[in-house]
């Protein structure tokens, strides 16, 4: 069987997530389906006490956080209280805003990781880095996704691979987790299906038209620890049936 544990991404629960009731209720959804793990994003104002405690009462780990650069640059104090009451270890960046997105963005990215990757590291967490379909960008040779991973060290940045983006921008999927790597405590596991309009569709993992047995079978070869399900819109299916068929589908893969 595989190595690592599947993880909710709870962006995809957002529309019922925004008061501390409904993720109460949004977690315990989840753990009946059968996570174990989620990852913290898009859920609405809330002590982070309480939901320390909706994270125990549902016997869930917070795998991980989605957090704002902005935020990471001027209240890393609280974020660092926040990771330690979770028990989280891997806060991550969902994206960084426009104005990074280019050769010279790249650097000043590392550049203002620095002094943020240092401050994690003596508090015993990484930080990682989700990608969109943007960073494939080239630039010459290369793309800035590509750049970002040469000039941040492991130790300083590690991978949030997110497989459909991968796929979207023109890449591997299983090849990009294979060349970065054991910098990748997370995978973001999302599948990619062709829609009625023979548009690019979001779906369940297993559902769509990704090599999973190569994204796995990359996965666990460089030591992925959670296996991160997000689908940013379930269209036409219930969002937690969306996330039951993929929980289903990846067990069925080997996952536990």
């Amino acid at each position: 069987m595989a190595k690592g544990t599947i993880g909710a991404q709870l962006y995809t629960l957002r529309e019922h997530t925004q008061t501390l009731d409904d993720l109460a209720r949004t977690c315990a959804r989840i753990a009946e389906i059968g996570y174990t793990a989620v990852q913290i994003s898009g859920i609405g104002p809330a002590d982070p006490h309480a939901v320390a405690q909706v994270m125990r009462d549902n016997g869930l780990t917070v795998a991980s956080t989605h957090l704002g650069w902005e935020r990471l640059l001027t209240d890393l104090d609280a974020i660092i209280e926040e990771h330690k009451l979770w028990g989280c270890t891997h806060p991550a960046i969902g994206g960084l805003p426009g104005e990074y997105h280019s050769a010279d963005g790249v650097q000043r990215f590392v550049d203002e990781l620095g002094p943020v990757a240092e401050r994690l590291v003596a508090e015993g967490m990484d930080f990682s880095y989700h990608n969109h379909h943007h960073e494939l960008i080239r630039y010459g040779e290369t793309t800035w996704l590509a750049m970002l991973y040469l000039q941040a060290p492991p130790g300083m940045l590690k991978a949030e691979i997110d497989t459909y983006w991968i796929q979207a921008g023109g890449g591997d999927p299983a090849q990009w987790v294979r060349d970065l790597g054991p910098r990748q405590p997370l995978l973001h596991c999302k599948d990619m299906a062709m829609g009625p309009g023979r548009e690019q569709r979001f779906a369940p993992v297993g559902e769509g038209n990704l090599n999973w047995p190569a994204i796995l079978a990359a996965g666990e070869a460089v030591g992925v620890e959670y296996y991160l399900v997000e689908q940013d819109s379930t269209y036409e299916i219930d969002a937690f049936e969306a996330m039951a068929i993929s929980h289903r589908n990846l067990k069925g893969m080997g996952l536990s």
